[in-house]
């Protein structure tokens, strides 16, 4: 059994009458990398802010790394890393100085690590912060964050800005850390790029937890099927009418359903239909699931009311996996 490194349970976070967060609840295990998505406003900055202990809940309960983050704060800012999208940073000292500044609040071999991190980024010792390239200065924040050998890290929009070879060696280096038994959460709006990372996955939508859970296991829990009618305005074969799609999207004559427990014998059926052309199946990407967690599904013309609140609780089967 996976052991638990964050625990959250219950978490709620209002800024006056705008609740940011709502009853959020999710476990995150060891040794993984972990994407926390959503969209702008979502509420993945306050929940990483909170996380840190820099902001209080304000019902329900945290453990990071075994400690309280309201309770433990410092002590857990020591096990914790914590890289926001625009690290602040002394500008006028240089990349070395910084170092120096930060190896007094953490363990002798701080400096050490942090030669070791700098010579991997090629970061330019001498250079004062201001100089450096926001990638560069990604770069620093993260090798001050390494230095410290944290149990956990967290990153808050890491890639914001970079240029793609950076955010490629950035996330890479994600993947290497969590190789090491390290725990790294990212918080992100780049759907496509995380998923070449991460194991595992958490959607936040207005505040509210969608979706979690292994983005393999969550990937084969659903199949996307696609198929064009050559009459829209007929009724669909009876296959496909007593469906209870997750999620239904129609474009001109291409109508688009996610759908669980596909058998390949109804795709057969819509492939002999004389009214049915192009049918296809495919395995949703990571994006895929973000639309379908995130946007209001359209109602099939021809889904009962009946149909509907079953298509409600099949979307809920998908969302309680964790």
């Amino acid at each position: 059994m996976e052991a638990t490194v964050i625990d959250i349970n219950g978490l709620r976070k209002s800024f006056g009458k705008k609740e940011v967060l709502r009853d959020v609840s999710l476990k995150i295990p060891s040794g993984c990398v972990f994407a926390l998505l959503g969209e702008n406003g979502a509420g993945k900055t306050t929940l990483m802010r909170m996380l840190m202990g820099y902001s209080r809940p304000d019902a329900g309960e945290m453990q990071v790394a075994g400690l309280s983050p309201q309770k433990d704060t410092f002590v857990l800012r020591r096990k914790v890393g914590y890289v926001s999208d625009m690290p602040a940073l002394y500008e006028w000292m240089t990349v070395a100085e910084i170092a120096w500044f930060c190896s007094a609040f953490f363990k002798e071999d701080y400096s050490t690590n942090f030669a070791q991190w700098a010579s991997q980024f090629e970061l330019p010792q001498t250079t004062r912060i201001r100089h450096l390239s926001k990638g560069m200065r990604a770069k620093t924040a993260l090798a001050l964050v390494l230095a410290a050998d944290p149990e956990v890290l967290l990153f808050d929009e890491p890639t914001s800005g970079l240029d793609p070879l950076v955010r490629r060696d950035f996330l890479r280096s994600m993947v290497d850390l969590a190789a090491q038994g390290k725990t790294v959460v990212i918080s992100s709006h780049q759907v496509q790029e995380i998923e070449r990372v991460a194991d595992r996955v958490a959607i936040l939508h207005q505040g509210k937890l969608v979706l979690a859970g292994g983005l393999e296991e969550l990937k084969d829990s659903i199949s996307l099927l696609q198929f064009s009618m050559r009459d829209p305005l007929t009724m669909p074969p009876e296959p496909i009418a007593s469906l209870n799609p997750i999620h239904y999207t129609l474009q001109g004559r291409t109508t688009r359903l996610a759908v669980r427990d596909l058998r390949p014998d109804f795709i057969e059926q819509l492939r002999d239909d004389e009214n049915i052309s192009d049918v296809r199946v495919v395995r949703p990407s990571l994006e895929d699931l973000f639309v379908i967690a995130t946007r209001v599904s359209q109602s099939p013309p021809w889904q009962k009311q009946e149909q509907r609140e079953l298509q409600s609780s099949e979307l809920q089967k998908i969302k309680v996996l964790s």
